[in-house]
């Protein structure tokens, strides 16, 4: 007997020891995490439009940080996709701060192997920076904001790693036609004819999805990456929202059943690619203000061509990812990278004259100064003269505090840009920070067979086109066959052109900040990063950028104390709901409440729409629903109005009645206190 059991056992050591493919070749550990990142829902700028009058003002969905973790049993990386403007630098850094200040995550995670992206909504409160260009517009540096970005990211990641749990990734790929348009073609088309020729369209219609699930068949998540602005809604709207992006990852996640208040639920990300020069409103004029559907024809294109080709590869994936995971990090100074194929150097970072005439389709300037499309060579023209004389005036008052905005190695590096704002050189102080990051990370994420380039910029389509053809040729001996981009990662440098397009001047090549040559230094780096990975080398990790959030300002309306008229108290309601409706109305109550600013209400809810069951009000809508907005508004000094609204098209038949839950801030003890209110029931029929 002793005989046989010997016999088993080497047999069984051969077949592990000796079979040439693993029982499970392709499993990896995954987890997934979301967490709430919504900022001061009243009077914050809103980042995106730099539209200084576009305010909060309430919710109409709110932001989410959505977390991906993925390893093979030796290494890990972190993806995330938040629903934010911009990613900026500082950030990262803080994020990674936490990570590193947490026993449990600083083992496992760190700057190199976490890669935090942005989904680029134009709809979320800024001042979260910390560099004076991007804080310019809001009026400084908001730590209450920053904050939650921070903390949110921080809990989503740490949510991923404690859902971790054996499973397979599967990977799929589809076009969406007619969800977006090129609004910069007379730069696009500047490109090579032979390169132009090699794609069907000026926009990058490719939708990359991943499939994440446990071995137990649990569906942890989907990731996909898709090129289009998500600024769907204009910026005369004030409401906090997650744009067309964040809505698809709502109805996605809403088929799945996600409990946003649950530590372990499911989790769509639809994260952000090439789409610099890619709007969705291309057909449908300038974005509107509203948030419907039934409004706003172009916010709904987007949403749903996107929700349902995600869905459509989400049930159709089968083939599986399959190989090593590994990651590679490096922090480059832009001001001096030299660039072999261009036998020079990047250069500190400039703002071109175009960078004030903004997208002519979704994103114009409040202050166009100059057209799109102004060069060097076209500021000498006779025509235009008046703009000539303009611009010198500028550049002489900058020149007159930064004395190296007229050196001329700087404005030969700009080649066929005329810098408006020296944002490499000029600082604020003697020793700050300059305007914008020039020490900025680059990094390479391979998971399998798929390669992940992080992008600090708005990338264009055929930027984007480049850098992915760049990762396949360096890692194609390891079998990675597929490649995305991941915009606006881990920092914000404004926009990424090709040379072709940086030639031409139109906003995004004015926004390339460093220099004509920025596209190929980036493809210089991401090769290294690649030849790393591919030859299992270390990569010299780069000179560290600073911490500038000492160096802020902020200048934004604070909340002093709240008060009520005589006879009322917080959450007593102003306005009532009609006693019925019908299922397709908007239903209104309006309340006296507090400043949203006294509390974020994070993972919470500002408003509960409660409908009768057996006797029992049960919440079935919360301000993150789609169909609803909670909307504030200050009346006199201290006086607040909530006014909480319900569209009702997709609801059933029922009594129903609105909670709304905030906070007040007493005057004189500055103490936050929470209250609520409830209107009459009504009958939706």
């Amino acid at each position: 007997m002793l005989r046989v059991k010997m016999i088993f056992i080497m047999i069984l050591f051969t077949i592990v020891v000796f079979a040439p493919v693993p029982v499970f070749a392709s499993t990896y550990l995954i987890g997934s995490g979301i967490y709430d990142i919504t900022g001061p829902a009243g009077e914050i700028v809103m980042q995106g439009f730099a539209v200084s009058s576009q305010t909060t003002g309430g919710i109409h969905t709110r932001l989410r940080s959505r977390a991906f973790i993925i390893g093979d049993g030796a290494r890990r990386v972190v993806f995330v996709s938040t629903d934010l403007g911009m990613l900026f630098q500082m950030v990262k850094l803080k994020v990674c701060e936490k990570i590193a200040d947490d026993p449990v995550l600083s083992q496992y995670y760190n700057e190199q192997n976490v890669l935090l992206s942005a989904t680029h909504s134009h709809n979320g409160p800024g001042g979260y920076s910390g560099y004076f260009l991007y804080d310019a517009t809001v009026q400084g540096f908001v730590w209450q904001n920053f904050n939650a970005i921070v903390d949110g990211i921080y809990q989503s990641i740490k949510l991923a790693h404690n859902n971790l749990k054996w499973g397979r990734i599967f990977i799929n790929q589809g076009t969406i036609e007619g969800c977006g348009g090129n609004r910069a073609e007379t730069a696009y088309n500047n490109n090579p004819v032979e390169e132009r020729a090699q794609y069907s369209s000026n926009t990058d219609k490719t939708m990359t999805l991943l499939k994440f699930v446990a071995l137990n068949g649990e569906e942890i998540g989907e990731l996909n990456w898709y090129a289009v602005h998500p600024d769907s809604i204009g910026p005369d709207n004030h409401l906090i929202s997650a744009d067309n992006k964040g809505w698809a990852s709502y109805l996605f996640e809403r088929d799945k059943g996600t409990n946003y208040q649950s530590s372990r639920t499911f989790v769509a990300a639809f994260a952000q690619s090439n789409a610099g020069d890619v709007t969705p409103n291309i057909g449908y004029g300038q974005a509107p203000q509203y948030v419907t559907f039934a409004q706003n024809p172009s916010l709904k294109n987007a949403v749903l061509k996107q929700y349902n080709k995600a869905k459509e590869l989400y049930s159709s994936a089968t083939q599986e990812l399959s190989g090593s995971v590994d990651f590679r990090h490096e922090w480059v100074d832009m001001r001096t990278l030299y660039v072999e194929s261009a036998n020079t150097t990047t250069c500190a970072a400039g703002m071109g004259a175009s960078f004030s005439a903004g997208s002519p389709y979704d994103n114009p300037s409040p202050s166009p100064l100059f057209p799109n499309g102004t060069t060097v060579d076209s500021m000498n023209w006779g025509d235009n003269a008046a703009q000539t004389v303009l611009y010198n005036m500028l550049n002489g008052i900058f020149a007159f505090a930064w004395p190296a905005t007229n050196n001329p190695d700087y404005k030969e590096c700009q080649a066929e840009k005329p810098v408006l704002i020296p944002t490499g050189i000029a600082h604020l102080n003697i020793n700050g920070p300059t305007m914008t990051p020039q020490i900025v990370p680059l990094q390479v994420l391979k998971i399998g067979n798929l390669a992940i380039a992080a992008v600090p910029a708005e990338v264009t389509t055929m930027a984007g086109r480049r850098i992915k053809k760049t990762l396949l040729s360096a890692l194609g001996s390891t079998g990675v066959d597929y490649s995305v981009v991941a915009a606006l990662a881990n920092t914000y440098v404004s926009y990424l052109a090709t040379r072709e397009e940086y030639a031409m001047q139109w906003y995004e090549g004015a926004c390339t900040q460093f220099g004509p040559n920025e596209l190929a230094a980036f493809q210089q780096e991401y090769t290294r990063l690649c030849n790393a990975i591919a030859n299992g080398t270390d990569v010299d990790p780069g000179p560290a950028p600073e911490d500038v959030t000492g160096e802020t300002v902020d200048f934004t309306a604070k909340v002093l104390f709240d008060d009520v008229p005589p006879g009322k108290s917080f959450g007593s309601v102003y306005t009532q709901p009609k006693s019925s409706y019908t299922r397709g109305d908007t239903v209104s109550a309006v309340f006296w409440g507090g400043h949203p600013n006294n509390n974020l209400r994070t993972q919470d809810t500002f408003l509960v729409i409660e409908k009768l069951v057996g006797g029992v009000y049960v919440p079935v809508a919360r301000d993150w629903e789609p169909e609803t907005t909670y909307n504030w508004a200050r009346n006199s000094v201290a006086y607040s109005k909530i006014t909480i609204t319900w569209d009702t098209t997709n609801a059933s038949r029922g009594t129903y009645r609105i909670r709304h839950k905030g906070n007040w801030k007493s005057g004189w003890t500055g103490k936050i206190n929470a209250y609520e209110g409830v209107t009459n029931s009504f009958v939706l029929n």
